[in-house]
């Protein structure tokens, strides 16, 4: 029997998948939040969303505490999930 103890290293993430991760969830959010914030302040376009002023701040906002919420709290964001790219301290 060996006196060593092993401890587990857990590796880093492959810098695509984080970097992917990161881009899909922005994409993500921006995208469907914005197009919910539009819908609930009238701001639709038949393109998509115009957001200004407020309704903007908003989607600025659900897009920091997204990102704030699922690393701090959650441990990674969905994509992050999907991909096994969770942060790195």
């Amino acid at each position: 029997m060996s006196d060593q103890t092993s401890s587990p290293t857990l590796a880093r993430p492959a810098f695509w998948r984080r970097g992917l991760a990161g881009v899909l969830d922005f994409f993500t959010v921006f995208f469907v939040g914005g197009y919910l914030i539009g819908a609930l302040t009238g701001e639709t376009t038949k393109d998509g969303f115009n957001l200004t002023g407020l309704p903007a701040l908003v989607l600025f906002a659900a897009l920091v505490g997204y990102f704030y919420f699922g690393w701090k709290v959650l441990g990674g964001t969905i994509w992050q999930r999907i991909f096994g790219a969770r942060p790195v301290a």
